[in-house]
């Protein structure tokens, strides 16, 4: 009894070892870590000016106050939070030489991050339902998207998005980990971190990729049966102005859709074991930096309605200060 107690004293030592994870990031780049810092920090000021831009004009232009600006003001919420989970610390580990996390951080990082990021999935599917609405449904589209179904929408986004990472996160963290403990990115993603339990995790990884599945082949998939039914309303108007002016509407949501949908079909669609951290490290720098960043550009700079109100809520300030 006492050997076998034993045995169970030495297996939950060597299963509760890890309280602390390391975070590689870009140790391995050296000086150059001082470059990315410039870099990213201008880019996380842009993205934080950009969204919040997007969001203050949503709120203060009532021309804005529409379902599609509606989401976008929500999705813009969503990506600012999303990127204070992940460049925040970032940027101090370029700077550190202690690039540690604890374990309970890793989980709540991995949380937050997963969470948003599977809420702007979700938001970016009901924004292309929308737009099927307007677009193919005009006369209806009061009634299919008022106020109440577009809290309802976001509601479930929000909520979905959340339970859906808590699902994966306690599969990861359920694992007992063991040394080592040297997470291989910038952050506690999925597959650096479960890479590291020291059990067989072909069960988890399995039910992880079928919550990959949910969160991005199901939504992705009814974002192009909407763009499907939108292409062949639009190819019907009979005026090339009209058709020029509906496409417009759309070419905005569809470039981030595909950049994001994209890069993290990339990372999630396929096993651990085909994680390859330099690779993987550049498609995350997309989905991460990139997208939120592309966002509030592709919405700002591509979008008449939003320069509109940018101008008159600028216009309205100076008219103020100069009274």
């Amino acid at each position: 009894m006492a050997t076998v107690l034993g045995s169970k004293v030495v297996l939950a030592e060597n299963f509760t070892t890890v309280t602390e994870f390391l975070l590689l990031g870009f140790s391995s780049l050296g000086e150059i870590q001082l470059t990315l810092f410039v870099v990213f920090l201008f880019l996380y000021l842009v993205i934080l000016s950009g969204n919040v831009t997007i969001i203050s004009v949503i709120l203060l232009d009532q021309s804005l106050h529409t379902p599609m600006y509606f989401f976008l003001g929500i999705l813009s919420t969503s990506e600012t939070f999303y990127t204070f989970v992940i460049l925040p610390k970032m940027l101090i580990n370029l700077l550190s030489v202690a690039r540690t996390i604890s374990f309970v951080c890793c989980a709540i990082q991995m949380f937050f991050f997963l969470g948003f990021a599977i809420t702007n999935c979700l938001l970016l599917d009901v924004m292309s339902y929308d737009r099927y609405a307007a677009i193919c449904c005009p006369l209806h589209y009061p009634i299919l998207m008022n106020w109440q179904v577009c809290g309802k929408l976001a509601a479930a986004c929000g909520i979905g998005g959340f339970l859906a990472s808590l699902t994966v996160v306690n599969l990861v963290f359920s694992l007992p980990f063991c040394s080592p403990n040297k997470v291989n990115h910038y952050f506690c993603d999925i597959s650096p971190v479960i890479r590291l339990a020291c059990t067989n995790t072909d069960v988890n990884e399995f039910v992880i990729f079928i919550c990959g599945v949910l969160v991005l082949v199901v939504p992705f998939f009814f974002i192009c049966v909407s763009y499907l039914c939108i292409l062949r309303t639009i190819l019907k108007i009979p005026s090339a102005e009209g058709r020029r002016k509906a496409f417009s509407t759309c070419a905005s949501h569809l470039t981030v859709v595909i950049v994001h949908y994209g890069c993290a079909s990339f990372i999630y669609l396929r096993p651990t074991a085909n994680y390859v951290s330099n690779k993987d490290r550049l498609v995350t720098v997309t989905y991460t930096i990139v997208t939120p960043l592309l966002n509030p550009m592709v919405y700002s700079l591509r979008n008449k309605d939003v320069q509109l109100a940018i101008r008159r809520v600028l216009g309205k300030k100076g008219s103020l200060l100069y009274d």
